[in-house]
Parts: structure tokens; sequence; C-alpha cells
């Protein structure tokens, strides 16, 4: 369940920050959030890795957990970058 409502946020964190950052500042943004969501993934494994879960078990997970939001705004970014020209 930890893993779908992390998904969820990081969805709904890279939507808003899409919606507020300005156009001038989107690819910063992009580029912040993947940043930022790479830390909280990072954390969240190694909270997964001392609660005794091994490498093997999590990696698969954080692949997801990373990978949906940070897909998703770098793929909303390239349409709306390709909109702008």
């Amino acid at each position: 369940m930890r893993t779908l409502t992390l998904i969820v946020i990081g969805l709904l964190l890279a939507a808003g920050l899409l919606r507020l950052a300005p156009a001038a500042y989107r690819t910063a943004t992009v580029v912040a959030f993947t940043i930022l969501w790479l830390g909280v993934c990072g954390w969240n494994l190694q909270l997964g890795l001392s609660h005794g879960y091994t490498m093997a078990e999590e990696l698969p997970i954080h692949l997801a957990l990373f990978g949906l939001p940070a897909a998703f705004i770098w793929s909303v970014w390239w349409r709306q970058r390709g909109q702008n020209e």
C-alpha cells in the first residue's frame, strides 16, 4: 500500500509542479523534480533495506516508484515543449 501511495504522491507532485511552474522554468522544474524524487526513492529504498528486505526484492518496486512519476513529468514536459515550438 505504501508503494501505491508514494507513486500517487509522486504523480500529483509532478502534475502540480508542472502546473505551477512558469514556462521559462519548466525545464529546471522537471530536472529538480527528478533529482528530488530520486532522493525520496533512495530514502525509501534504504528504509526497506533496513527492515530486512533484500535489494532483489526492493529493486523492482523502486523502479516503478521512481520510474512512473519521472516518466510522467518528462513525457508531459516533452509534449508541452513540442506544442510551444
